[in-house]
C-alpha cells in the first residue's frame, strides 16, 4: 500500500470512528487506538502536504449535534485538547510554552472527567442556557435537560459574580447510576450502554426532559473562559466558582513545575479505581490567565493545556474456551472463559465476545494468549491476541450455527449484529427467561417465585410456558425439593393476584422483543386492548408516541406466531387483564379524532400539560410525524427535521395561541 492508499484508508476509517463515536454514541475503537491512529494520519499529511484535504478527520472535531435540537454558536470555540501518553511528550508540552514565554510556569492539574461537554452561560446569577461541545463552533441547546441536574445551580449564591459568564465543565453518570440503568435495560430487552460516558451523552439527547431527570446526571465544572475571569489565577477562578455554588471537585492541584506534575498523575493513575465516577485521564493547564492569553491556540486546542490519558489497565490471559448463551429473545452471545488474572481490582474469568464479527475481528483461536481490558472501568473485555504465542497447529474459533441448548439452526438477520435461535417455543432457556421475566417485579411480580422455583417447577415438567403457572395446584408444589405446603399456598397467592395486574403490566409480561414497560405502557395508552393491538398495521402502530419501525415490526411479528397467540388465549381464561381500564370522560370533544405532534417549547404550559390537554379534549398524543397526522403543536425551537417533514407531508403547525383558543381557553 503506498502512502497516498495509506492516507485514504486512514481518512476513511476515522471519519467512521468518529461518526459511531460522536453520533451514535457507538465506539468502534479505544481512544488509545483511535489517537494512535489519527497521530499516524497527521503524520503522514505532514510528508505530503499536497494531499492536504480540509475535510480530513485531523482537520475537524467530531460532531454530536442532534437536528431536534436548537444550534447555538459558542461565543468561544469548544476545542478539544490534544492528548499525551508519556512523560516524554509532556515535557515537549512544556518545551512548547517555553519557547514562546521565557519565565517559569505554575500548572494546574485535574481530572479529565469521561462524560459529555456542556457550556453553561450565566446572566445576573441565573442560568440562561446550555450548550453541548458540538463541533467546537456550533453546539446543541439542552438547556431543558440540564435543568434536571441537581448539582447545576439554577441561581447562584454570593454576589460576586460577574454579571455574564461561561462556565464549563462535564456532564458524566456516576458508576453506581450506571450500572443501575443498564440492569434496567437488560430487564426491559433493551440494548445496555457500553460505558458511563455514551450513557451520560445518550441521556443529555434525550427529547424528554422528564426522562433525563430520571437518569440522575452528574455535572462537574473545571473552566471560567478567560473573557469572564475573575482572577488572573485559573485556582483561584475555581475556588471562586465553588462559593457561588457550582460543583468544583476537590481533586484539583496546583503544581509549582512539571515533576509536581508527573507525581500528581502517579498518584491518580492507582487512585482513579477508587473513584465514584469515570475518568480517562489527567488535564494540565498553565494557572495563569495572563500567561494562557500569551500562549493563545493552534485551529484546533489551546497551546497552555493538554490532556495526559491513561492508558487502560490490560492484563494477559490464556483463553481456555468459548461459551454460548442464549438470552430472552433467543439472542446467542459468545463469552470467553479464561484462566483467572487480576485486573483492576478484581479477577477476571469471563469477557463477553459481545457477537460474531467481534471474534473474527480479532481473528481468535483455540488456547491464544490475550489481553483483556476492564471497557469504562466495568466491562471485562479482548482487546487484542498476543499472535507471537500462538501455537501453529491453532484452530480458529468458529462462530456456531446451531442453538447450544436445542439445536435448532441460528439466524443472523440482515443489519443485526446478533445471530438468533427462533425456536422461542421449545428451547429450554428461553422459555424459563420467559416465565423469569413473565414473574418479575416490573411484570407480574408473582410472590414466593423466583428463577431457582421456575428452574424446579420446569425441571419437572410442571410448567413448559407462562401460561402453565396458571394449572398450577398447591397438590401439585409442596412435594418439590425445599417445598411444603406453606411455600405452595405462597406461590398460588401470588399467581391468584397477578391476575389483577394492570394490562399494560400484563403485555410488557409477554416479552415482546424491544417492548420495554415504559413502551408497553404508551401503547396501551393508545391501543386500550389486546385484540385491537393483534390487527393493529404498521401505519398505526407507529403513530404512536416512542414507537419506531424496530418496535412496530417486532409486535407485528410476535403475533404472527401461532403459539404466541395460544399463550394469549389461555392467559385469557385464566383471567388476566388484556384491556385497559376506562379514563374518565373528556373535558371536551374539540380535538375528537385528532392526532397531534408536540415539539418545542411553550411559555403556558408544559408539554406534558399539554399532553394531557390534548386527551382531555378528545385528541391522542403521537410522537412521529405521518400522513395521518392532524397538526403540529408548535412551540419555539421546533426541530428543524420536523419542520421539514411537516412542510414534506402538509402537516399544518398550529402555535400555542392558536391551540388553546382551540380548546376554548
Amino acid at each position: 500500500m503506498t502512502e497516498e492508499e495509506k492516507i485514504i484508508d486512514l481518512r476513511k476509517k476515522l471519519h467512521d470512528y468518529n461518526y459511531k463515536y460522536y453520533v451514535l454514541s457507538e465506539p468502534a475503537v479505544s481512544d488509545y487506538d483511535f489517537d494512535m491512529l489519527l497521530k499516524q494520519l497527521s503524520e503522514l499529511e505532514q510528508k505530503h502536504p499536497e494531499l492536504y484535504d480540509p475535510n480530513s478527520p485531523s482537520q475537524r472535531v467530531g460532531s454530536d449535534i442532534n437536528q431536534e435540537f436548537e444550534q447555538v454558536e459558542h461565543r468561544y470555540q469548544m476545542l478539544s485538547l490534544g492528548n499525551t501518553y508519556s512523560q516524554e511528550e509532556l515535557l515537549d508540552f512544556e518545551n512548547r510554552i517555553k519557547k514562546i514565554i521565557d519565565q517559569d510556569v505554575s500548572y494546574v492539574c485535574e481530572l479529565k472527567y469521561d462524560g459529555s461537554s456542556i457550556s453553561l452561560t450565566y446572566n445576573n446569577g441565573k442560568l440562561t442556557r446550555a450548550v453541548t461541545r458540538g463541533d467546537g463552533t456550533m453546539g446543541d441547546d439542552v438547556t431543558a435537560n440540564v435543568k434536571t441536574i441537581k448539582t447545576i445551580p439554577l441561581e447562584l449564591q454570593g454576589d460576586d459574580y460577574p454579571a455574564e459568564f461561561e462556565i464549563r465543565g462535564e456532564i458524566l453518570m456516576p458508576f453506581s447510576v450506571f450500572e443501575q440503568l443498564n440492569q434496567k435495560r437488560i430487564e426491559n430487552d433493551e440494548t445496555p450502554f457500553a460505558n458511563p460516558r455514551n450513557a451520560a451523552s445518550g441521556s443529555l439527547k434525550m427529547q424528554n426532559s422528564s426522562l433525563v431527570a430520571k437518569r440522575n446526571l452528574d455535572c462537574y465544572l473545571y473552566y471560567i473562559p478567560s473573557e469572564n475571569s475573575p482572577s488572573d489565577s485559573h485556582e483561584k477562578n475555581l475556588a471562586l466558582a465553588k462559593t457561588w455554588g457550582f460543583n468544583i471537585p476537590n481533586h484539583y492541584k496546583k503544581c509549582e513545575n512539571i515533576n509536581e506534575v508527573f507525581d500528581y498523575i502517579s498518584y491518580w493513575d492507582k487512585a482513579k479505581n477508587d473513584l465514584p465516577i469515570p475518568i480517562d485521564g489527567i488535564v494540565v493547564k498553565v494557572d495563569s490567565i495572563d500567561l494562557q492569553n500569551q500562549l493563545g491556540y493552534t485551529s484546533k486546542s489551546p497551546r497552555w493545556a493538554i490532556s495526559y490519558k491513561f492508558k487502560a489497565e490490560s492484563a494477559e490471559t490464556k483463553l481456555i474456551g468459548v461459551d454460548y448463551q442464549v438470552g430472552r429473545t433467543g439472542s446467542i452471545t459468545p463469552v470467553a472463559n479464561l484462566e483467572p488474572v487480576q485486573l483492576a481490582g478484581t479477577i477476571v474469568k469471563r469477557a463477553s465476545l459481545h457477537n460474531s464479527d467481534i471474534i473474527e475481528k480479532l481473528d481468535l483461536h483455540e488456547n491464544d494468549y490475550v489481553y483483556v481490558e476492564k471497557g469504562g472501568e466495568i466491562i471485562p473485555k479482548i482487546t487484542v491476541v498476543n499472535k507471537e504465542k500462538r501455537a501453529d497447529e491453532a484452530k480458529p474459533i468458529q462462530f456456531i450455527s446451531n442453538c447450544p441448548e436445542c439445536g435448532s439452526e441460528l439466524v443472523r438477520s440482515e443489519g443485526e449484529a446478533n445471530h438468533y435461535c427462533m425456536n422461542q417455543v421449545n428451547c429450554p432457556p428461553q422459555i424459563k427467561a420467559k416465565i423469569e421475566h413473565f414473574i418479575s417485579r416490573k411484570a407480574l411480580n408473582i410472590d414466593g417465585l423466583g428463577g431457582e422455583t421456575i428452574d424446579l417447577l420446569f425441571q419437572n415438567k410442571l410448567i413448559s410456558n407462562i401460561a402453565d403457572l396458571y394449572k398450577l395446584r398447591v397438590d401439585d408444589i409442596k412435594p418439590l425439593d425445599r417445598m411444603g405446603e406453606k411455600s405452595a399456598k405462597n406461590i398460588i397467592s401470588g399467581i391468584e393476584a397477578s391476575k389483577n395486574i394492570s394490562y399494560d403490566r400484563v403485555l410488557f409480561s409477554l416479552g415482546i422483543r424491544h417492548v420495554g414497560n415504559t413502551v408497553a405502557k404508551k401503547i396501551c395508552e393508545s391501543i386500550a386492548n389486546i385484540d385491537e393491538l393483534i390487527v393493529a398495521d404498521f401505519e398505526k402502530l407507529i403513530e404512536i408516541d416512542e414507537i419506531g419501525d424496530k418496535i412496530a415490526k417486532s409486535i407485528i411479528a410476535y403475533f404472527l406466531v401461532p403459539e404466541n397467540m395460544q399463550l394469549i388465549n389461555r392467559l385469557r381464561e385464566a383471567g388476566l387483564q388484556f384491556q385497559m381500564e376506562e379514563k374518565a370522560e373528556a373535558v371536551s370533544d374539540f380535538l375528537n379524532g385528532k392526532k397531534i405532534v408536540i415539539s418545542g417549547s411553550f411559555e403556558k404550559y408544559s408539554r406534558d400539560e399539554y399532553k394531557a390537554k390534548i386527551e382531555e379534549n378528545g385528541g391522542k398524543n403521537v410522537s412521529s410525524i405521518s400522513k395521518n397526522t392532524s397538526f403540529i403543536l408548535a412551540g419555539d425551537k421546533i426541530g428543524p427535521s420536523k419542520m421539514q417533514k411537516a412542510e414534506k407531508l402538509g402537516v399544518e403547525l398550529v402555535s400555542e395561541q392558536e391551540f388553546l383558543k382551540m380548546i376554548g381557553e
